[in-house]
């Protein structure tokens, strides 16, 4: 209790009147946002959900007292200041800061919360790197650490996160190459960089296994380049949504992006690319958009384009195609 109040007093606006029950009145069981754990630990606080909300202030650090506490939720609010140190929350399992003004950096202790499997801190004024010891978090499935200011590399510890689902790190300013050991993560769904300052090449990692379970791949806005490799899409089969655009790509097309079967959204702009559209991009019968926009792209636009019954953007302009529309 002494801790829950101990959050309430740091709140300097609470618009909603969301904290007026947390009072010793009352049981702190019935108090807003606040979940106690079963007959086996009675009284203990096992969940704190106060999302969008309208709360400002600093997080009080006294929530590192609530040994007990697996979900903390507090996204969409006005929180400022810096991320306290959450080291006595072993048991924790979902952290969601997205959403508000967090200053600083990510603190090294939040590795010690070895059973979070949810780690959101998602649009705020984060700065600093992601800490090396990411790794630590071994149980982590989704990691969204999206639009702050970070810098430098990208962990390469990630690795050890065998159960990562979902990486999410675009709009930052994230520096170095894209880790190979993100392409051997075995249940990797969704791989999102884009707007960063990464460069080099995309690791053969992420293409040349059969990485069956990526369905989006975002790496777009960064200064990633050289050629796309000629089997690039014989092994991302389930991948859904592609996005390369406003890099450093060159060279020419790959026709393997046709294998690609369940793409709907293919966005290539704003690169270097020559040579000819494949007309293989007649076999993604799901695709939906088609950006090839501002490349060095030649020839004539396949006929192919025309059987494709579900496009409903498509983007060719400032190339060097000729000839008619299909």
């Amino acid at each position: 209790m002494m801790s829950l109040l101990d959050f309430k007093r740091a709140v300097t606006n609470d618009p909603a009147q969301a904290l007026r029950s947390w009072h010793v009145g009352l049981p702190l069981c019935s108090w807003n946002g606040v979940i106690c754990s079963g007959p086996k630990h009675p009284g203990r606080v096992m969940e704190l959900n106060l999302d969008e909300l309208a709360l400002s202030g600093p997080i009080s650090p006294s929530l590192r007292n609530l040994t007990f506490l697996r979900i903390l939720e507090l996204y969409g609010n006005s929180f400022t200041g810096e991320i306290p140190p959450f080291n006595g929350l072993e048991r924790l399992e979902d952290l969601n800061l997205g959403y508000n003004s967090l200053r600083g950096i990510i603190p090294d202790t939040l590795t010690n919360c070895s059973n979070l499997w949810y780690l959101s801190m998602s649009r705020n004024l984060l700065i600093g790197e992601v800490p090396s010891g990411i790794g630590r978090l071994s149980n982590l499935v989704s990691l969204d650490l999206g639009e702050n200011n970070l810098t430098g590399e990208i962990p390469s510890s990630l690795k050890n996160i065998s159960h990562l689902e979902y990486i999410l790190l675009a709009d930052n300013k994230l520096t170095g190459t894209i880790p190979d050991e993100l392409g051997k993560l075995p249940n990797l769904s969704m791989l999102v960089l884009a707007s960063n300052r990464l460069s080099g090449e995309i690791p053969e990692t992420l293409y040349k296994y059969n990485l069956s379970s990526l369905r989006y791949l975002f790496l777009d806005s960064n200064m990633l380049g050289k050629t796309l490799p000629s089997n690039f899409g014989d092994t991302l089969l389930n991948l859904e949504q592609l996005t390369l655009k406003d890099n450093n790509f060159e060279g020419h097309l790959p026709a393997s992006l046709g294998n690609i079967s369940r793409l709907d959204w293919l966005d290539l702009s704003f690169n270097n690319f020559i040579g000819q559209v494949p007309s293989s991009f007649g076999n993604l019968g799901r695709l939906q958009y088609l950006n090839l926009q501002q490349n060095n792209l030649l020839g004539f636009i396949p006929g192919e384009l025309g059987g494709l019954q579900y496009l409903t953007n498509l983007y060719l302009s400032d190339n060097n195609l000729e000839g008619g529309v299909p």
